[in-house]
């Protein structure tokens, strides 16, 4: 069965997806005032505001006050905007902030408190990470900052691989279970987690 946060079969990214040449030939006669990023921005507010269950093109064409046909001069379907959302919404992380001369594992804390802060504020990220391949360039930055903490263990080869895949579930499984865990043990698992790449790195961990 397809869910909302479904993407469904052989379907390419919004990322991969080119642009058909007939919306783009004649761009006078695309509906004033709508763009992407004013449409993705509404998407996101829409997500915040009624979920991923209520999210229809129908119900975003309202928010906007256009007919829902006009924001097919910017994409192809729902999901094409569910994606644009979800990247946008990675864009709010900051990223592994830090005191100067702060050390990978309270870097990797940061990081972590962050992500986590961003599946509270918008609940519907956590299905559609699971949904779509996160390759938005918002998605990217993240992950790339993910792998310069990851770097700077000193881990190697396949120990590095599974730390980096340790760590990426532990943030995704944070949004995917029913009842988040309180931060107390958020935080407990994110430090069972640090020590356990710590051991792995040793000596190279300082």
């Amino acid at each position: 069965m397809v869910t909302a946060a479904d993407p469904g079969k052989a379907r390419a990214s919004v990322w991969l997806a080119a642009r058909p040449a007939t919306r783009t030939r004649r761009r006078s006669e695309a509906p004033s005032g709508l763009d992407r990023d004013r449409i993705t921005a509404a998407s996101v507010r829409l997500l915040d505001a009624e979920g991923l269950a209520r999210f229809s093109m129908r119900r975003l064409a309202a928010e906007l006050g256009v007919t829902a046909m006009s924001l097919y001069w910017y994409v192809d379907t729902k999901h094409d905007l569910l994606e644009l959302a979800l990247d946008s919404a990675f864009g709010e992380l900051e990223g592994p902030a830090g005191p100067p001369g702060e050390g990978w594992p309270g870097r990797l804390r940061s990081l972590a408190r962050c992500y986590r802060v961003l599946l509270v504020e918008h609940p519907w990220v956590a299905p559609l990470t699971a949904a779509y391949p996160n390759i938005g360039p918002h998605a990217r930055a993240f992950d790339t900052a993910l792998q310069r903490l990851l770097d700077a263990t000193g881990l190697t080869d396949a120990a590095r691989t599974g730390a980096h895949l340790a760590v990426s579930q532990f943030l995704h499984g944070c949004g995917a279970t029913v009842r988040r865990p309180p931060d107390g043990e958020f935080c407990l698992a994110l430090d069972v987690l640090i020590a356990g790449i710590e051991v792995q790195a040793g000596p190279a961990a300082g």
